[in-house]
C-alpha cells in the first residue's frame, strides 16, 4: 500500500472514530456548517456579483446581462446559462483548459437546481417575441477549495442573482432588477462509514463512501437531487438526507437571506 493510502486510512479512522461520539473532528455536528460569508456586490462592474465564504472555500459569481436571441422552443422566455471554472490556484490538482470533467459535474448539478426551482421568471425578460431578449450568463470561479463546491457556489450564484440588475437603459428604458421567484439552497452530504454529514471539508471529501446533493426552495419541494462518486445510499439513508436537506436548507435560507 504506498504512503498516500496509509495516511487516507489514518484520517479516515480518525474521522469515524469522531463521528461515533456524535462529533467531526472540527466539532461540527452532523448536520452544522462550517461559518458562511456572503458578500454582495463584490465585482462593482458586473450586472450582479457576490462572494460566498464557506470555511476555507472561496467561490466567486458574477452576473453578465446582454441582449440575445431566444431559443427557438421558447420565444417568449430568456436565456440563462451557467459555468463554474476551477481556476489552478484554487488546488494543486486543478488545471488550466478545457473543463474537467469534474468542473461539468458541479456546473450541472448547480444549474439544474437553480434553473428548476424557477428562480428567475424568464417570461419578464423577453425585448420583442422571438426576436430579441434578455440572457443572464452566470460565472462562478473557486478561488480556493476546502471541500463542498456545490453547496458554496449555489450561495453565490442565487445571492448575485438577487442582487442582478438588468442593463434596460441601453434600449432607452429603465433599468430593472432581475424578477427573482423563489431562493434554492443546496445541502450536500458525504456519507462517512454508515454516516451522513453536511458541509463536507475536504478532509471529509477524501475519506466519504459517497456524495448527496439536495437542492430545495422554500416550497420544500425537491427540485434537484445528485448522488456523486461511486458509494451507495440505502433508501433508508435518501430519505435521511431529504429531511436533513428540508431541515437545513430552511435554516440556511432565513439565516442568509432572511427568507422564512
Amino acid at each position: 500500500m504506498d504512503s498516500n493510502a496509509v495516511i487516507s486510512e489514518i484520517k479516515k479512522g480518525f474521522i469515524l472514530e469522531s463521528l461515533k461520539n456524535g462529533k467531526r473532528l472540527d466539532g461540527r455536528s452532523m448536520s452544522d456548517y462550517r461559518e458562511i460569508k456572503i458578500t454582495e456586490n463584490y465585482v462593482p462592474k458586473a450586472s450582479g456579483s457576490a462572494m460566498v465564504e464557506l470555511g476555507k472555500t472561496k467561490v466567486v459569481a458574477g452576473i453578465k446581462i446582454e441582449e440575445g436571441t431566444p431559443f427557438p422552443d421558447s420565444p417568449d422566455n430568456g436565456v440563462m446559462a451557467l459555468n463554474i471554472e476551477l481556476l489552478p490556484m484554487a488546488f494543486p490538482t486543478f488545471e488550466s483548459g478545457p473543463p474537467s470533467e469534474q468542473a461539468v459535474e458541479f456546473s450541472r448539478v448547480v444549474d439544474r437546481g437553480i434553473r428548476e426551482s424557477k428562480v428567475i421568471d424568464t417570461s419578464k425578460l423577453v425585448i420583442e417575441s422571438g426576436v430579441k431578449v434578455w440572457m443572464i450568463f452566470v460565472d462562478i470561479d473557486i478561488l480556493n477549495y476546502d471541500g463542498n463546491i456545490i453547496d458554496a457556489c449555489t450561495l453565490a450564484a442565487v445571492s448575485a442573482l438577487r442582487n442582478a440588475v438588468v442593463p434596460a437603459s441601453k434600449l432607452g428604458k429603465e433599468d430593472f432588477k432581475l424578477p427573482v421567484n423563489s431562493v434554492p439552497v443546496a445541502v450536500t452530504m458525504a456519507k462517512i462509514g454508515d454516516e451522513l454529514v453536511c458541509d463536507p471539508d475536504l478532509q471529509e471529501e477524501q475519506v466519504s463512501n459517497g456524495r448527496i446533493t439536495i437542492t430545495m426552495s422554500e416550497d420544500n419541494h425537491i427540485h434537484a437531487m445528485q448522488k456523486g462518486d461511486v458509494g451507495e445510499f440505502s433508501l433508508e439513508e435518501i430519505r435521511k438526507a431529504i429531511k436533513t436537506s428540508c431541515d437545513t436548507g430552511s435554516k440556511l435560507r432565513k439565516e442568509l437571506f432572511k427568507v422564512d
